[in-house]
């Protein structure tokens, strides 16, 4: 995968590969996972007004020196 930002490595592993890496930390971690980002805006009547995270990421002030 790319790197971007601060150039680390970034792979992406299965839920399995997860558990057997993280341990415990893992069903830690998956209790975490936040309603998609529709069901958040029904649900508060909430609409976003700035940009994604990874959108917001990928702007080049984040990362200069």
């Amino acid at each position: 995968m790319k790197k971007q930002g601060l150039h680390v490595p970034v792979v992406i592993i299965s839920r399995k590969e997860a558990d057997a890496h993280f341990g415990f930390l893992s069903t830690l971690a998956a209790l975490d996972i936040p309603r998609s980002s529709v069901a958040t805006q029904e649900l508060l009547g909430w609409r976003p007004v700035h940009p994604t995270l990874i959108a917001d990421l990928q702007q080049s002030h984040y990362f200069s020196n």
